[in-house]
């Protein structure tokens, strides 16, 4: 989930888990904005704060909750006054099923089973490599976009700026080829 939020805010989001005990992991990574940096913090259902870590450009939390009901993830932006923040947030929770139902038993699997589980583990690899890629590349293409903004604001002022010097240039030049009016040479 990509989430853009502005300057002195807070962006607030509840999730419920099941009413049984599991495992959460939630990692952040800021995409753009400012330093790229951002203030998180996560409550569980009695307010009690679980994590709390300010001006973090990415981190990933993971917790085993210990009772059901509404945990509060909160970011914010409020240290920063002009600049909006993109963060991405992803919410892992409870633990995989398995494949196929027959795998939990404790038998040994066939070997079938074995390589469709290789290549799920295979698979699972490949696609938290290209969510890390997506964010990168999100990540450069802010940073080029204001890159080239910068660079473009810069040729602007040297184009200006080369018009203005050329003009003075041409207009001292033609100032020494002109008479003045009034200078009357003496003749004896």
């Amino acid at each position: 989930m990509r989430t853009v939020f502005p300057s002195n805010l807070t962006f607030l989001r509840h999730t419920a888990p099941a009413s049984h005990v599991h495992k959460a992991s939630i990692p952040n990574v800021v995409i753009s904005g400012g330093n790229y940096d951002v203030d998180c913090f996560i409550t569980d259902p009695q307010n009690n704060v679980l994590y709390n870590e300010q001006k973090k450009q990415y981190d990933s939390f993971s917790h085993t909750t210990a009772m059901s009901g509404v945990y509060k993830i909160c970011f914010s932006n409020e240290f920063s006054t002009f600049t909006h923040k993109t963060v991405y947030l992803e919410f892992r929770h409870g633990d995989e099923q398995p494949l196929l139902q027959s795998m939990t038993s404790v038998t040994a699997l066939t070997q079938l089973e074995s390589s469709c589980v290789s290549i799920h583990e295979i698979l699972k690899v490949v696609g938290e490599s290209q969510t890390w890629y997506r964010l990168r590349e999100a990540y450069d293409r802010t940073k080029a976009e204001h890159l080239l903004q910068r660079v473009t604001y810069w040729s602007i002022g040297e184009t200006v700026l080369l018009f203005v010097i050329g003009i003075g240039q041409v207009m001292l030049l033609r100032s020494f080829f002109t008479e003045k009016k009034g200078s009357v040479a003496a003749t004896t």
